[in-house]
């Protein structure tokens, strides 16, 4: 056993790592540097085609030993049959005693048949990670409904973990480095593929809204009430050149969709500016936009936890301010 990194590469639509990987590079140096001899690797299996060059690009700026790619026509498209099996197949063979997945939809499902099947523990949806005194992996994240956070070892080995998108920055290393290209070799001929992909039909209307990398949002809570109330988000958002997002409250009320919601149990954004209105602040959603550079927060309850992070805090009803706001800014357009 070694005390090498591995993080799980997810190729993006666009053939190159997604966003997440980049984040993982970065805390994985800063993990790497508190263990002896430890090497950083990304372990990517894709239809590559032969051709790996721009991912190899992409990675030596962010400080990558080794990328290791599996590279066959069977994985042009994700299926956890054919995905799982030669991840696990490489992390037997290299020995690494960390492995880091992004807690996206597709590392949600891989990870935990990975953990099984190398027998060992999983601690999800991270959004910390340090090495104890001991040199363990500690990973901290959100328990007991989210009230509380919880730092969490692993007692087997490779120690592994899913982190949150969003959570870590991208951080670049000063000086590239040489990233060693490995490939390997796994035999996919005895594995029967139960899922057969027939169409891929675009999210309707405000699913195909892409937090991860909006640098403005607009996002509507409880407070909201109804789905034409929260259409003064969606026209905020737009008239500012921002993205709308919801509460799980706003999910739950069937005002806004599950595509949208931000939060413990959906996603976690870092824009330049989060507006929260009608959001009261609870942990479950705060986890999930507390980094964002600047909160603007519109609630009537001065009490509103939301107003502890918020670096603006209006004490007034959204109904009175969104649709004032939305009719300044339609003036000054127009």
């Amino acid at each position: 056993m070694s005390n090498n990194i591995f993080i799980y590469g997810e190729i993006s639509e666009n053939g190159l790592f997604a966003d997440v990987v980049i984040e993982l590079l970065g805390v994985a140096n800063n993990l790497a540097a508190k263990l002896e001899n430890a090497k950083i690797t990304v372990v990517s299996p894709y239809d590559f085609k032969g051709d790996f060059s721009k991912n190899i690009e992409q990675l030596k700026e962010y400080g990558c030993d080794q990328l290791i790619v599996v590279d066959d026509t069977c994985l042009s498209y994700y299926t956890t049959e054919f995905f799982a099996p030669a991840v696990t197949a490489v992390i037997k063979e290299f020995a690494p005693s960390i492995v880091l997945i992004g807690a996206t939809v597709q590392g949600r499902d891989l990870a935990p048949k990975i953990s099984t099947a190398l027998g060992t523990g999983l601690t999800a949806d991270c959004t910390g990670l340090d090495i104890n005194e001991k040199g363990q992996l500690a990973a901290t994240r959100p328990t007991f409904g989210g009230n509380l956070m919880a730092t969490i070892l692993c007692s087997n080995m490779p120690q592994m973990a899913t982190v949150r998108p969003n959570v870590f920055p991208k951080i670049k290393e000063e000086k590239n480095i040489q990233t060693e290209l490995i490939k390997f070799n796994f035999d996919f001929s005895q594995i029967k593929n139960r899922v057969e992909l027939c169409e891929i039909i675009p999210l309707p209307k405000l699913a195909d809204v892409n937090l991860a990398d909006a640098q403005i949002i607009v996002a509507g809570g409880r407070g909201m009430k109804t789905a034409d109330g929260f259409q003064l988000i969606e026209k905020l958002a737009k008239l500012i050149g921002g993205s709308p997002a919801a509460s799980r409250g706003a999910v739950d009320m069937k005002i806004a969709p599950s595509t949208i919601q931000v939060g413990q149990t959906g996603k976690t954004v870092a824009p330049k500016i989060y507006i929260a209105c009608g959001i009261s602040g609870a942990i479950q959603h705060t986890v999930g936009m507390s980094s964002a550079d600047v909160i603007i927060a519109i609630n009537n309850n001065p009490k509103a936890k939301i107003f502890e992070i918020a670096d603006y805090a209006i004490v007034e009803d959204a109904f009175e301010i969104l649709p004032k706001w939305i009719e300044l800014i339609e003036k000054s357009n127009g």
